[in-house]
């Protein structure tokens, strides 16, 4: 498990070279190959179901939580975890976790907080990269709230909402005891946010949903998160 330290917000081309066409015949077979070949994404579309209709099914908090959480050091604890019995969720802002392997923007000289470090590893032994991987952070287990008495581990899926838009992740990461509102660098950017670990992600209105029981495996295959999510937030809306 990853030790976390707290984190404070502070908020204050290629060039395109023209290719020579030596006749129609060859502009049209052209075409036609690009038309049938395969989307170059691996992962499938996201957000089929909407925001609007998975925050509608949560409906009120009935909070599992035996307290409330922090968003940030120093803020007023006012955060519950609500559950139902498919899901556990919470309403919190969203900082930047860049913690696991090292990269060009994940790196001690972009985050003073950075940690070599997650809480969960990939199927090969190494540590997350929270550049690529989109992760959810959840708090270390405390009298407040233990994430794996009710059905949540490493690999479990979480929609992340955001002013209308639906993304997925994985549970890939723990935090403070007291504290939540977390995800990674990948997270942020497939949501439209600054992924900058200093200065990024938001002040509030995200909302996490982590399905209970679910898992992912390996951890880094986020093409699985996004089809799992898809279905099991389906599921969820129909009762089951």
């Amino acid at each position: 498990m990853t030790v976390n330290v707290p984190r404070r917000r502070f908020r204050p081309a290629r060039r395109l070279r023209r290719a020579r066409v030596p006749s129609l015949a060859l502009a049209l077979a052209g075409a036609a190959l690009l038309a049938s070949a395969p989307p170059r994404d691996p992962v499938p579309a996201e957000g089929a179901v909407g925001a609007a209709a998975l925050l509608a099914g949560l409906g009120d908090c009935r909070p599992l939580s035996q307290g409330h959480y922090r968003s940030d050091r120093g803020a007023r604890a006012d955060i519950p975890v609500c559950g139902t019995r498919e899901v556990v969720f919470w309403k919190a802002d969203m900082d930047i976790d860049c913690d696991g392997r090292s990269g060009t923007r994940c790196n001690r000289r972009t985050d003073p907080s950075f940690q070599p470090a997650t809480a969960f590893r990939q199927s090969d032994g190494r540590y997350l990269d929270a550049e690529t991987l989109p992760y959810v952070v959840v708090p270390g287990p405390s009298r407040i709230w233990d994430y794996r008495a009710h059905g949540i581990r490493g690999g479990s899926v979480v929609a992340v909402v955001h002013q209308g838009r639906v993304r997925y992740a994985v549970v890939g990461d723990t935090g403070p005891t007291d504290i939540i509102g977390e995800a990674s660098y990948a997270t942020a950017r497939a949501l439209g946010l600054s992924p900058d670990p200093r200065s990024g992600g938001a002040a509030g209105g995200v909302t996490y949903i982590v399905f209970k029981n679910s898992r992912v495996t390996p951890i880094e295959d986020h093409r699985q998160a996004a089809e799992q999510g898809e279905a099991l937030a389906r599921a969820f809306l129909r009762g089951g």
